[in-house]
């Protein structure tokens, strides 16, 4: 292969390189939303007796940003999830799911730990069980929030949003986040901030091709 072919099929690739990159830059919704501030650790009962420094922090505040109105008719994101025991605290504490999906709770401390809801979208009870148990995964068919509790460890809290849209995210401690939209037609939607049970803020947005959306969300 003579130089002059070889610069030419090396340009082509940059080129090709760029384009895929632009690509996926565009095909996204980024923005920051205001989060409420992180609440205090909760005071840890003594009947517990769990050794000092055990017990990790809780995690800072987040939000799930989703798009609403995607009529995909069959879930297209379902998929296991897991919700982490780890530190006496479950990891993720909120985790944005498709209908249809489920999510395992395995147990990472050595103390047993006992997984509930109560929620009318999803009511469970996986009972006490060690880390060397393999708990049952949990199947949610139904939209809302399932709001997830260990039984021996009333501190333990963890949120599970059930959504009917497969395209979700959620921001970083910051507030940030971004939103890819692949295979989302173009049209008129919602872009939502969910951020606890009281609170969701939400904007109209219209996806057109190849254009990049700046949304956030402040405080009203």
């Amino acid at each position: 292969m003579n130089l002059g072919v070889r610069s030419f099929l090396c340009a082509l690739a940059l080129a090709g390189s760029i384009c895929a990159q632009q690509t996926d830059a565009m095909n996204q919704i980024e923005g920051i939303v205001q989060l409420p501030p992180a609440r205090p650790a909760p005071a840890i009962a003594s009947r517990y007796k769990i050794k000092a420094g055990a017990i990790a922090k809780p995690e800072p505040p987040r939000a799930v940003v989703y798009l609403d109105g995607l009529s995909t008719g069959k879930p297209t994101n379902v998929r296991t999830n897991q919700i982490l025991q780890k530190g006496y605290q479950f990891s993720p504490a909120i985790l944005p799911i498709q209908v249809g999906s489920s999510v395992q709770f395995p147990n990472r401390d050595d103390d047993y730990h006992h997984v509930f809801s109560y929620s009318k979208a999803r009511e469970f009870d996986l009972g006490r069980y060690l880390k060397t148990e393999e708990p049952r995964p949990i199947v949610f068919n139904k939209p809302g929030v399932v709001k997830v509790g260990c039984e021996i460890h009333d501190h333990m809290r963890a949120v599970i949003l059930v959504l009917n849209t497969p395209c979700f995210t959620v921001t970083d401690s910051q507030g940030k986040y971004r939103l890819l939209l692949q295979d989302v037609p173009p049209g008129k939607y919602t872009l939502k901030a969910w951020i606890n049970e009281k609170i969701t803020r939400e904007q109209p947005v219209e996806i057109k091709p190849g254009a990049s959306l700046r949304i956030d969300f402040a405080e009203k």
